[in-house]
């Protein structure tokens, strides 16, 4: 994810407790750092993904991490579905991660790609308990080993502060780098541990887990000199300046005017509704970068003429009233759209996935006040997983499991770039920058990017967007694959897409896995 700001799955498994990890003998020399629940645990257990049966080992367990001095700080918690019968040289691993900032891995591990997926309705609120897990058809077993991971003060992942015998600090989680940093140094010792380091490794992140992604690819490559074959982001969010509604930036407004198509046209709200989505959004693309970015780049200079004949396009692209339009200054925030949309049923539509639609809480409000699509699985999802991870993985029993680390009070968005002195500061970093740089660092590394058509948080022109302008030479924007989908944020959610995305990683990864050339 990836909820709240950006977000089960097997039965009659052998419990096998392992020794306590190598990492962990190591950095618990106080007995009240490293507890008899840190243990990892070891189950057996099968899925079939696409007909053909895969037998795999599941491990939780955690890696602790340490600073400069060798003191430990936190604990980092992971599930990782390894195929039983290959050696780890023939055998990719994937570090998978969601967003927020400060989202467990919960939703892409029981939604996407672990071995058994949450049944939930596609587009509706899922009923109330008892929920079900599902075998997973498209789960990634099938090419690469998988190592779910929970950031710092989501999960069961802890700082370790002094109070427990560490030197942990929330200043050091708690912002885009010492969270790159947490997962850098999660990876190589997770690498060191299992003796991953020579497999084919992948990046797949999730929402603000992009943004993670987008960090660690440089501090990986030149910080740990670990190159990934492939980065795998969902709903990518890199340049926030794409998707800052702040005064005076109208580029957000440009880049998700094709969004607010797309779920109009889902809920057959526009004025001339045509059956197939894909030309109409195209034509709306070389609207808002052209007509519609220059008659907001004029601002109040902009004749009433030429502003009407704006509005009117607005409205055929939107369904919005032409009176609403104008009212809102021709600007129109995702959450607003949100909650007028359908206002005339009083409902509102939801933010990650638009398809959702929910009782509006207040008709008079100017905005959403709840995400009807976050609203409609997250108690299947967190249900599902605690039961699964204390019966079937046999771990954290009498532990909370935090789907959102609620203890984070600021995120610092202040950002410095690897080895260029370049920094950002304030709300709107772009990490793109650090991407750009990884791949021309190593310019055989692969970049697939997935977006869903109706998602209103991380909107896919605004992604198209980036890319469009990563400074990177022709010889490497071949590099770059770009994949859309008839779903939402969690576009594993609408089964078609889930299957399609499935397929299309799949290949990426067998196509950059290195195995057998």
């Amino acid at each position: 994810m990836i909820k709240k700001s950006l977000f089960r799955l097997l039965a009659g498994m052998l419990v096998v407790t392992l020794p306590i990890p190598l990492l962990a003998q190591q950095h618990a020399t106080k007995d009240h750092i490293f507890k008899p629940q840190d243990r990892s645990v070891t189950t057996e257990g099968s899925v079939t993904v696409e007909g053909n049966r895969i037998d795999y080992t599941a491990t939780a367990g955690n890696i602790f991490l340490t600073n400069e001095k060798g003191d430990t700080t936190a604990k980092m918690f992971y599930v990782a579905y390894a195929k039983k019968g290959e050696t780890a040289a023939h055998r990719p691993v994937t570090f998978f991660w969601n967003g927020g900032p400060g989202s467990a891995s919960v939703w892409i591990h029981m939604g996407a790609f672990g071995p058994k997926v949450v049944k939930m309705n596609d587009h509706t609120h899922t009923p109330a308990a008892p929920y079900t897990l599902l075998n997973n058809d498209y789960s990634l077993l099938d090419v690469t080993d998988e190592v779910f991971v929970d950031a710092v003060g989501t999960g069961y992942s802890r700082i370790i502060g002094a109070n427990e015998g560490g030197a942990g600090k929330p200043k050091d989680f708690y912002g885009i780098d010492g969270d790159g940093q947490a997962f850098a140094q999660f990876i190589r010792k997770y690498l060191s541990e299992y003796n991953r380091w020579n497999s084919p490794k992948y990046l797949f992140g999730e929402s603000y887990g992009t943004t993670r992604a987008a960090v660690l690819s440089s501090d990986l490559e030149m910080g740990q000199d670990i190159d990934p074959n492939g980065i795998i982001l969902l709903s990518s969010i890199l340049d926030f300046h794409t998707a800052s509604f702040t005064p005076g930036n109208d580029l957000p407004y440009e880049l998700i005017l094709p969004s607010y198509t797309a779920v109009a046209w889902y809920h057959h709200m526009l004025p001339n509704q045509p059956k197939e989505l894909l030309p109409l959004l195209e034509e709306v693309k070389h609207f808002a970068l052209n007509d519609f970015a220059q008659a907001l780049a004029q601002g109040n200079n902009l004749d009433s003429t030429a502003r009407m004949a704006i509005i009117n396009k607005l409205h055929n692209y939107t369904g919005l009233t032409t009176a609403y339009l104008d009212k809102a200054n021709m600007r129109v925030t995702g959450a607003e759209f949100e909650k007028e949309l359908l206002s005339g049923k009083e409902e509102t539509t939801g933010r990650l996935d638009a398809r959702f639609t929910g009782p509006t809480m207040d008709p008079l409000s100017q905005a959403h006040e709840y995400d009807p699509h976050s609203a409609a699985f997250g108690s299947a999802y967190i249900s599902l997983f605690n039961d699964y991870v204390h019966n079937t993985l046999h771990y954290g029993n009498n532990m909370h499991y935090r789907p959102f680390a609620g203890n984070i009070k600021e995120w610092d968005w202040k950002h410095h770039v690897r080895g260029v002195g370049q920094s950002f500061s304030g709300g709107s970093p772009n990490v793109a920058v650090d991407l750009v740089r990884a791949m021309k660092y190593n310019p055989d590394l692969k970049v697939m990017v997935n977006s869903g058509y109706f998602d209103l948080g991380t909107p896919f022109f605004a992604t198209i967007y980036t890319f469009d302008h990563f400074a990177l030479p022709k010889s490497l924007q071949s590099n770059l694959v770009e994949k859309f989908y008839f779903s939402g944020h969690m576009v594993y959610q609408h089964q078609p897409s889930h299957k399609k995305l499935h397929d299309n990683v799949a290949a990426f990864i067998r196509e950059t896995d290195n195995l057998g050339k």
